[in-house]
């Protein structure tokens, strides 16, 4: 039995913490909800130099990034549109560029943003 993520676990989560968004693409601009998070903290790792050795000196490290993400359901965009690189969208009133889009798979997205100042053009 498959499992609708749309309607059990996504759908609620927008509905729960989402705020409005207006998505532009290089076709259009529409509303959307969005999960906003102005400060998502990601562990990055850093390779290891020797990756035959497992010492601890050698097995890389982790650095943390903090920046702006959106995290979007993917059925409330329009017919034949997908979050991309380089789109923009208001939130809060601040204007973002998507710089990554990561997609999980069941229908939500993760939208890493930066912020544009009102004279930047994307």
């Amino acid at each position: 039995m498959a499992v609708d993520w749309d309607t059990l676990l996504i759908g609620p989560t927008v509905a729960c913490f989402g705020e409005p968004v207006t998505y532009t693409t290089p076709a259009s601009t529409f509303p959307i909800v969005g999960v906003f998070d102005q400060a998502y903290r990601e562990l990055m790792v850093i390779a290891a130099r020797d990756s035959h050795s497992f010492s601890d000196d050698m097995l890389g490290s982790g650095v943390t990034a903090e920046r702006p993400v959106l995290g979007v359901q993917l059925s409330q965009f329009p017919p034949a549109t997908a979050p991309a690189q380089s789109d923009t969208l208001v939130v809060r009133g601040a204007l973002y560029i998507v710089k990554e889009v990561r997609l999980d798979g069941h229908g939500w997205a993760r939208l890493l943003l930066n912020e544009l100042d009102a004279g930047d053009s994307a």
